[in-house]
């Protein structure tokens, strides 16, 4: 390359047409713009839509008294805090709110982070040092991902949910480096449960200690709601629970939990932290309300499981493959990534408001239509989203799709790699294996 002449870092920019076209064929999925919300349903280009793309698993967002909450933050402390905790962004809503996630999920300290991926990447950067290594379930989330590429530890990524596997890896650690295994409560794609049990047992071999990410777990599973770690009754030996406000307590930001020693490590050396102006009153008032009302009316997660269990037989009965999960996260196998688009355009379009998923976030040629439920659907709702899915199934081919007539086509494609285990360090797939397959939105653009 002649250095006269440098590469100009917009070339990619200017080269970039996938949106477009999808959006010129009528089926680009994504940034869907929502006027209004109410209850269950959105309020699209004017039309209603029952939201099942949503992470509100008790339906706490929408709650009157969590919107008020936050209203009441908002009139005493301002719209901000306009600097960081460790400076003058500190509200007292703030250290309630900690002691009292401390208090229900029963740890001794708990940290706000402005975001989920915030907790990741600070816990995990500040945590690890350059010669330690960080064991990672290879289906786990993108913020563990990008958190682990950014932490100075070398990520070993191991099979999904395989406590062989990551025993194998561990073996295979230098003696002297720190060792770290973290994995998803809930898988977010999938709804797989984590096999915690086994995979702790095999960490605790080998010296290493436990993160669990609960992000999808927190106001599902376990006792009370408060996450797979309780679910499996490991609670006193899991060293780190990560979490989101995201999803089950209806608003945004994270967490993490542990010993009081770790957590005023973290205070004074995790970048994301000290370096990002501190979770808004209006949040941090929300959420301690919909922390409250999650304890008080257990029958919201007694409803969430009436209606995870409702949706899996009737997706299952229509003969929908939704793999293995055991939650509220529901994927609905359709194969080709055409037809995934299309499949969530035509949902759109009889009021039914959900997301396509395709690679890299799954397997290339194993698109699906990821969606998720929440206790405050109506059996109505429900047996229109499964009708609707049923007729469309139909209409549109699904189950002439090659993944149901031939099964699926495993090509080992992933975000990133895992390889055979003879030693070999699993990596991120490099930019270019997915320019030579052709980028997600490409691969999924008919014609």
């Amino acid at each position: 390359m002649n250095p006269e002449h440098p590469r100009d870092l917009y070339d990619k920019c200017r080269n970039y047409s996938d949106s477009r076209i999808a959006r010129e064929q009528g089926i680009y999925p994504y940034f869907r713009c929502i006027d209004a919300t109410e209850g269950n349903h959105v309020i699209c280009e004017g039309t209603p839509k029952i939201m099942i793309g949503s992470n509100n698993y008790l339906g706490l967002a929408q709650d009157p008294r969590v919107i008020e909450a936050a209203c009441e933050a908002t009139r005493k402390y301002g719209s901000g805090c306009t600097g960081s905790r460790l400076l003058n962004g500190t509200i007292r809503l703030h250290e309630e709110l900690e002691e009292a996630l401390a208090d229900f999920l029963q740890r001794e300290s708990v940290l706000l982070f402005s975001t989920g991926f915030f907790a990741n990447q600070g816990a995990l950067s500040a945590l690890t040092e350059d010669g330690d290594v960080i064991l990672c379930d290879r289906e786990n989330h993108a913020s563990i991902i990008d958190g682990c590429q950014m932490a100075p530890a070398k990520m070993i990524p191991f099979r999904h949910n395989s406590a062989e596997s990551l025993r194998g890896r561990l073996g295979r650690v230098p003696a002297e480096a720190g060792r770290l295994v973290i994995l998803d409560g809930v898988f977010s794609m999938s709804g797989d449960i984590a096999d915690l049990p086994p995979i702790h047992a095999a960490a605790r071999e080998f010296s290493a200690r436990t993160y669990v990410d609960e992000a999808h777990s927190l106001g599902v599973m376990g006792p009370g709601g408060r996450g797979v770690t309780h679910h499996f009754g490991l609670n006193d030996e899991v060293d780190i629970m990560m979490g989101t406000f995201s999803k089950s307590l209806g608003s945004m930001g994270g967490f993490i939990a542990g010993s009081s020693e770790m957590i005023e490590f973290l205070k004074h050396k995790a970048r994301c932290f000290i370096f990002t102006a501190s979770l808004a009153p209006a949040v941090a008032g929300g959420v301690l309300k919909a922390l409250e009302l999650m304890q008080s009316e257990p029958e919201r997660i007694e409803q969430l499981w009436v209606n995870t269990r409702k949706m899996h037989t009737g997706f299952r009965e229509i003969g929908f493959n939704i793999g293995s999960t055991q939650t509220p996260i529901v994927p609905i196998l359709i194969g080709s990534e055409a037809k995934a688009f299309l499949f969530s355009q035509r949902l759109y379009e009889e009021g039914v408001f959900a997301i396509p998923a395709i690679y890299p976030a799954v397997r290339h040629g194993e698109a699906i239509v990821r969606t998720s439920f929440m206790a405050t659907h109506s059996e109505q709702d429900l047996d229109f989203v499964l009708s609707t899915f049923e007729r469309l199934a139909r209409e549109l081919g699904t189950f002439d799709d090659p993944v149901y007539t031939e099964g699926p086509r495993r090509r080992n494609v992933y975000d990133f790699t895992l390889h055979h285990e003879n030693g070999s360090n699993g990596v991120r797939e490099p930019a270019g294996a997915v320019a030579r397959l052709g980028s997600e939105l490409r691969t999924a653009i008919p014609g």
